[in-house]
């Protein structure tokens, strides 16, 4: 194995611990935050983090509105509305559930690109990878409903992260091209820039106390999980690709769910092990590529004759 082989997949483990265990921090930041506060503190650091990789880089901003319009737009849905919906949802779902629920993201992003994107067509193989990943996620959406809490709710508003994430990534292939790191500054800082302001009107975070915990678990969620694990992530596309990347989908929930049980004494469900294995089986289904019949051209040409 080549050294810039052994570098990609070192960088993919650090994202998958980056990434995996970040639902553990968001339940820990919680305890001393609100959802809005979660956001606005993770967004506004990783703005920090990517603005200090294009200073040094010394990488130029766009200067006209158009750019900036797009950044907004895919700040809100790359970010800030995912990002909300997930601290929201996980004040009611635990982090490893959080976890495997946002492993269905490659399952909508597919269902999307074949009506949004051209040569994307679902096949038999798709669409067996995506009944068994929804199969899996009904795994744990039944006994939310049979709650008394607010599960439910917790667990629609995860989904509604994943399909966010979806959507971006779809209009993401429409995106002029721009430095990623120009792009993943630009939209970090204008989340930044909507959250921030909501947070200081409705919490007053100057008024409150809060717990060393949290403070060190959010601090890191918006250095590590956000700030960093973009640098990577664009570092990585660029060397390896998108499709070396992702194999992600397969260890991230994993990660998630069993650093919740291990760290925080989430409890380890039967019913959760199953819904992990029918959502990856339905990601490595929907990966199969078909096989095309060849055509023998020697005995066509030999019945022509």
């Amino acid at each position: 194995m080549q050294r810039n082989d052994l570098l990609n997949w070192f960088i993919l483990l650090v994202l998958v611990l980056l990434w995996g265990t970040s639902f553990m921090f968001i339940s820990l930041s919680l305890e001393s935050f609100s959802p809005v506060g979660v956001v606005a503190v993770r967004i506004f650091l990783g703005a920090v983090v990517l603005g200090a990789v294009l200073w040094a880089k010394r990488l130029i901003l766009p200067r006209d509105l158009k750019s900036w319009s797009i950044f907004l737009l895919f700040g809100l849905l790359g970010n800030l509305l995912p990002f909300y919906f997930i601290s929201l949802g996980q004040q009611s779902v635990s982090s490893g559930v959080a976890g495997l629920l946002m492993a269905s993201m490659p399952l909508f992003t597919m269902l999307l690109a074949h009506y949004l994107v051209p040569n994307e067509r679902l096949n038999s193989y798709k669409l067996l990878g995506f009944s068994l990943g929804i199969l899996g996620v009904l795994v744990i959406v039944y006994p939310s409903i049979q709650s008394t809490g607010n599960t439910f709710f917790g667990v629609i508003l995860i989904l509604m992260a994943s399909t966010s994430y979806a959507v971006n990534s779809i209009l993401a292939r429409l995106l002029p091209q721009f430095d990623p790191i120009v792009a993943g500054f630009g939209m970090l800082l204008m989340g930044s820039l909507v959250i921030v302001p909501i947070w200081f009107y409705q919490d007053q975070p100057w008024q409150q106390e809060y717990h060393s915990m949290a403070v060190l678990s959010i601090i890191w969620l918006g250095i590590g999980p956000t700030g960093i694990a973009s640098v990577l992530f664009f570092a990585v596309i660029r060397s390896a690709g998108p499709t070396f990347l992702a194999n992600i989908n397969y260890v991230i929930p994993v990660v998630a769910y069993f650093t919740g049980a291990i760290m925080l004494g989430e409890h380890i469900e039967w019913h959760s092990l199953a819904a992990l294995g029918l959502i990856l089986s339905g990601i490595a289904v929907t990966r199969i590529v078909p096989q095309v019949p060849k055509i023998n051209t020697r005995d066509g040409l030999s019945g022509d004759k």
